[in-house]
């Protein structure tokens, strides 16, 4: 590749752009000045490579793909086979599984995906029977009610939100707690990690058709061994959503009892964060899951995203090279050094540290909440984002906590002496923040932000992002 290939294109696609509307044009500039001068430390996002965002500005998107490879109710989608049959396949070389579903939008399409993929596997109702095998226009109101009542009757068990679990593993406010009767397991009050006796515990009592493990903002790995024991030993269905640290199990930092694949019957991820990929879903699973999976669409999802597609094969293609897997190294090793930094400087940490790519700060120790630390942080040129702790006395929406990650900054190549300064930074807006009135209300020094602001434009000028891009 020519070393203006990038800037050629980016340019180009500027131009083209600008002649229809230049105000997107001007907001797509400046957001990528705007990712190029903050520290950005939210564990869910991470940098795409250009060959990523290139591949999703194309001819894919004018095209619609209901079905799957080979099964299409459109004519015309031979390429599109193309691209997705990469995509699978580099996804189950990746990760070492039997089959690989690309067309999710997101992750929770992909957990939806996954949970009625098993409902329709396990739920032996003469309801489900009849949809199964006849045209949907030729079942009756009675049908459609016992559906529903089997349906909607059956038992989640999964991470509880304030212990680092996800919204869309049963909780209310989603789609997934309106489909089951849910319950969770959360850690230990005295330690912050799993409690394997108790998930054990609540299983047996509970009996849920699905266990569901992974998380979003817990700090520790998870063996995924002993949880397959838990749902063997309940004849639950084990799901895992690996959404946050599927680059983590791709670059074999996550490894035997801690690599999610081989344990469980169904895995879910995005494709972004730790995964450096587009913003989208795959679900990977057993043959005996396989077709009901690939009934994604229509069963769930509407016309899969050929151009998010073909960015997912560019991209999981890139994460097969040996330089993933020390990416993937760097970012634990990142993780770590943040969570040291922060800790010699007095910070109060879940877990009192990191196995992964993210770190937990209880605030409250700085005397703030959530949202009072994340809006003094980003007034100061550090993005994070606001998080509950175990046992949040502030709830979901103030909080009581900062999630920070590593996925981003290691892609721009800092390094764990970087870490360290960053944790001072963080450590000195936290610790010069005062509450104020309300509990999103707080007083910070505008020229102490200011400082900040130039102290972490200095530590990332020697990593330029995107650096072969040259917008003019």
């Amino acid at each position: 590749m020519s070393p203006n290939a990038e800037s050629t294109a980016f340019r180009s696609a500027l131009e083209v752009i600008r002649a229809v509307e230049p105000r997107v044009a001007d907001a797509i500039g400046a957001e990528l000045a705007d990712q190029r001068e903050s520290l950005k430390l939210i564990a869910s996002e991470n940098y795409a490579s250009p060959a990523t965002l290139l591949a999703m500005g194309n001819w894919f998107s004018d095209k619609y793909a209901e079905g799957t490879i080979g099964r299409r109710f459109y004519a015309g989608c031979q390429n599109v086979d193309t691209v997705e049959a990469l995509a699978a396949e580099h996804a189950k070389e990746l990760f070492g599984a039997a089959h690989a579903y690309v067309q999710p939008h997101s992750g929770i399409d992909a957990n939806l995906v996954a949970f009625w993929a098993i409902l329709a596997d396990r739920v032996e109702s003469p309801a489900l029977k009849k949809a199964q095998v006849r045209q949907v226009n030729e079942l009756t109101e009675a049908d459609w009610f016992a559906l529903r009542r089997e349906l909607g009757n059956q038992r989640m068990l999964g991470m509880s939100l304030d212990a680092g679990g996800h919204l869309t593993h049963g909780f209310r406010p989603n789609i997934s707690g309106k489909m089951f009767d849910q319950r969770s397991y959360g850690t230990d009050p005295a330690t912050g990690l799993v409690d394997y006796d108790q998930v054990r515990a609540a299983a047996r009592e509970f009996k849920p058709l699905i266990l569901v493990a992974g998380y979003s903002a817990y700090p520790r790995k998870v063996n995924f061994r002993i949880m397959r024991e838990i749902a063997d030993e309940v004849g639950a269905t084990f799901m895992v959503d690996m959404a946050h640290f599927a680059g983590l199990v791709a670059g074999k930092v996550f490894t035997g009892d801690f690599d999610p694949v081989p344990h469980a019957h169904i895995v879910t991820t995005t494709t972004h964060k730790s995964l450096r990929g587009p913003r989208g879903g795959m679900v990977l699973c057993g043959p005996e899951l396989a077709d009901q999976v690939d009934r994604g669409c229509p069963m769930v999802l509407g016309g899969p995203l050929p151009h998010v597609m073909a960015a997912k094969a560019v991209a999981l293609a890139e994460a097969r090279r040996p330089d993933f897997a020390d990416y993937a190294s760097r970012i634990v090793d990142n993780a770590q050094a943040l969570a040291d930094g922060l800790l010699r400087r007095g910070a109060k940490l879940v877990t009192g540290g990191t196995d992964n790519h993210l770190v937990l700060i209880d605030v409250s120790g700085y005397g703030l909440t959530g949202r009072q630390a994340e809006q003094a942080l980003l007034d100061s040129g550090i993005v994070t984002n606001r998080n509950a702790v175990p046992q949040d006395p502030n709830g979901a929406w103030y909080t009581s906590g900062i999630r920070i990650g590593t996925p981003a900054l290691t892609t721009r190549g800092l390094g764990t002496a970087e870490m360290d300064a960053t944790a001072e930074l963080i450590h000195t807006v936290l610790s010069q923040t005062r509450p104020g009135e309300s509990k999103a209300k707080y007083v910070l020094d505008p020229a102490l932000a200011d400082q900040v602001n130039k102290q972490a434009s200095d530590l990332l000028a020697g990593f330029p992002l995107y650096p072969a891009v040259d917008l003019g």
